[in-house]
């Protein structure tokens, strides 16, 4: 009797040693905290800020509807200017007028009228930087001649005014030909920084 009572307290023993550990080992595993990890965000790209081109003011005048300073979008032409000024009038001399030119904020549009145009080459456009831009050219190549240019084509050349158009002349008069468009930095008052505005305007013509 004594024996299962031993056997029995035995065996109830190891049953509570037996839960007691499987307790303790639920007890263990609920105090590791499982670990969090924090990874931070990719930096985003952001473009950098673009310059936004402003509106483009120009005046036209002459042979048009409504001659006028007219505010115009970022890459207009002077056709757009055209159509906003009423478009040509009768007497206007289209024929001199490059519908596709692009337009600078402060140029001044002039268009001739028929017979107006007396001078070989037509000032039509006045830009705020340069004295002008030629539209047309007496030059087959469409190009003022060094040689055989007048001082008012040399003089409507951007940045050549008239007492340097008179130094070209007098120039190729006492020294002969210009033999390059180079040599006109030979004249006095024209370094490089001039010949570069003029350069893919100008000609020395045939030999």
């Amino acid at each position: 009797m004594k024996g299962r009572q031993s056997l029995g307290s035995l065996f109830v023993g190891v049953m509570l040693g037996v839960v007691v550990g499987a307790g303790g080992l639920t007890l263990a595993n609920r105090q590791r905290p499982v670990p969090i990890e924090i990874i931070a965000p990719l930096p985003t790209w952001t473009p950098a800020p673009t310059a936004t081109s402003g509106p483009l003011r120009v005046f036209v005048n002459g042979a048009v509807a409504a001659p006028a300073v007219y505010t115009l979008p970022p890459g207009s032409i002077v056709e757009d200017v055209i159509a906003v000024a009423g478009g040509f009038t009768a007497q206007a001399d289209t024929a001199v007028v490059n519908l596709a030119f692009p337009l600078q904020d402060g140029m001044q549009l002039f268009i001739p009228a028929l017979g107006e145009a007396a001078p070989v080459t037509a000032d039509l456009f006045t830009l705020p930087d340069t004295r002008s831009v030629e539209v047309s050219l007496t030059a087959a190549d469409g190009l003022v001649n060094l040689n055989t240019a007048s001082l008012a084509e040399l003089d409507a050349l951007p940045g050549i005014g008239p007492s340097t158009a008179q130094k070209i002349i007098e120039y190729r008069e006492a020294n002969g030909r210009f033999a390059t468009i180079e040599d006109i930095m030979n004249v006095s008052g024209i370094g490089q920084a001039k010949f570069d505005q003029i350069k893919t305007l100008i000609t020395v013509g045939g030999p």
